[in-house]
């Protein structure tokens, strides 16, 4: 490959939306992908990889604006990097995604479904998210050209940059969560600075500050967890002001983590006022959701999801169903009403304890939940003692399911697979490997993240006769 400084910089008009936020020009008889941008821009791009038959870059400047281009609403888009497609208006959007589900299955996994449906849009498309995580940094992101370079950097509370571990952008706005969350960050900045509260830094490691994250229920219920590295006298002052400024908190929790990583999963979460759990609703079921909660973040768009599962699955009320990957239990739980028995897998035992708790909550007898890795628990002694699936859902991490497990379905093969995808790509290639025991019924796009370049999809898989 040539080094960076021998690849050029090229003028091109982008032609078309791509898969995972990318748009796509062509120049020097290659495919240029480039991100933010619009079908119609005409754009000045640095390459920044040259391969045989495609390159990469990004935008120098912007030359001519396409008509189909619209003004972001919030004020750090295309610097935070949590919404790539702000610009991009939002039926444009639900076309590149419906695109981009279709053609991966068809290219990548040969997949043809006898139906197609329309991508299903998310409704509101902002303010959808019931979390989010922010960082506390002493190394925040100086978004001025005009600010000197020995300026010393500012204190920041915020998202991290793309590609930038160790530098966070400071949120006044994040137009993903209801205002009261803005609300609630800026005066926990305000309060830290003033009081000279030191930030964690990740590249020394040293710090007392380090995450926050905040829930807000469907039934306006809030959670705030507050993550330090040790326990210091100012952390209890924090607390303090904190419950004292934002009586509307329902829980106020938080926790130690003296280690080099952010995960909160291995952390003893401690509860400073209210209660532990917030209380969310999907549809007519009412789901415990803490602190480590596998929850979907989308909580409205969640039941649309899950109404479009339970009406691939088409359950009568004698089905054994399987869920793989079944996390907080939430689409065992939703389908149990409808089937026989639902049994879950999962690898997390506080999801699986979340599952089992919910259960109970919604007075759910005919569920069941297993710990343990898919990969390991899916066996034949597992299905002697569960008995074999009429309907089995899976819904895998981005990666997919394991190559093991699939070989494992063209054993068992159930009579229905409803898989769920957050990667279209992952299921494609899963869905080729199951090609020669089913054929694909239906295809059902779902979009949990407007604005951003995810897109969620279904398939319908049945067993050949």
């Amino acid at each position: 490959m040539a080094r960076r400084g021998m690849l050029p910089e090229l003028t091109v008009r982008i032609e078309r939306l791509a898969a995972e936020g990318k748009a796509i020009a062509y120049a020097l008889d290659r495919v240029l992908f480039v991100e933010g941008v619009v079908p119609g821009d005409v754009v000045r791009v640095q390459v920044s990889k040259k391969k045989a038959n495609f390159m990469e870059g990004y935008v120098r400047e912007i030359l001519t604006a396409s008509p189909l281009r619209v003004q972001a609403p919030c004020p750090h888009f295309g610097l935070c990097g949590g919404c790539q497609w702000q610009m991009l208006p939002y039926t444009l959007q639900l076309q590149a995604k419906e695109e981009q589900v279709y053609s991966q299955l068809n290219h990548i996994g040969g997949v043809q479904a006898l139906t197609e449906r329309p991508i299903l849009g998310a409704s509101p498309t902002l303010t959808y998210r019931n979390k989010l995580e922010f960082t506390f940094s002493p190394r925040g992101w100086i978004t001025t050209p005009s600010e000197a370079l020995d300026t010393p950097l500012p204190p920041a509370l915020g998202f991290h940059i793309p590609r930038k571990f160790d530098r966070v952008l400071n949120i006044e706005q994040c137009l993903l969560q209801p205002t009261l969350s803005n609300e609630i960050r800026n005066a926990i900045r305000e309060y830290t600075i003033a009081h000279r509260l030191s930030f964690y830094d990740a590249k020394t490691q040293e710090g007392l500050l380090r995450n926050l994250l905040i829930r807000i229920t469907s039934t306006q219920q809030i959670m705030l967890l507050l993550v330090v590295r040790e326990e210091q006298p100012e952390v209890m002052h924090l607390l303090e002001y904190i419950k004292a400024s934002f009586p509307q908190i329902t829980s106020l929790l938080w926790a130690v983590n003296p280690k080099g990583n952010d995960s909160l999963y291995d952390l003893d979460i401690r509860c400073f006022s209210g209660t532990t759990v917030l209380i969310e609703q999907l549809g007519d079921l009412s789901f415990e959701i803490g602190a480590k909660s596998f929850y979907q973040t989308n909580s409205k768009q969640a039941l649309t999801l899950y109404h479009a599962v339970g009406e691939m699955a088409d359950l009568q009320g004698n089905e054994t169903v399987y869920d793989l990957y079944t996390g907080t239990g939430t689409i065992a739980l939703y389908l149990a009403r409808k089937a026989k028995r639902v049994v879950g897998i999962e690898t997390v035992p506080e999801a699986i304890d979340d599952a089992k708790r919910n259960a109970a909550r919604n007075k759910i007898e005919n569920a069941d939940f297993v710990v343990g890795d898919v990969l390991d628990i899916l066996s034949p002694a597992f299905v002697q003692a569960h008995g074999k699936p009429d309907v089995l859902v899976t819904d895998p991490p981005r990666a997919g399911m394991h190559p093991k497990v699939v070989a494992f379905l063209q054993e068992l093969l159930p009579p229905r697979i409803v898989y769920v995808s957050c990667n279209p790509a992952t299921q494609a290639r899963d869905l080729a490997l199951l090609k020669e025991q089913y054929r694909v019924l239906a295809l059902q796009p779902v979009d949990m993240f407007p604005h951003t370049k995810h897109v969620e999809n279904i398939a319908l898989l049945a067993l050949k006769a």
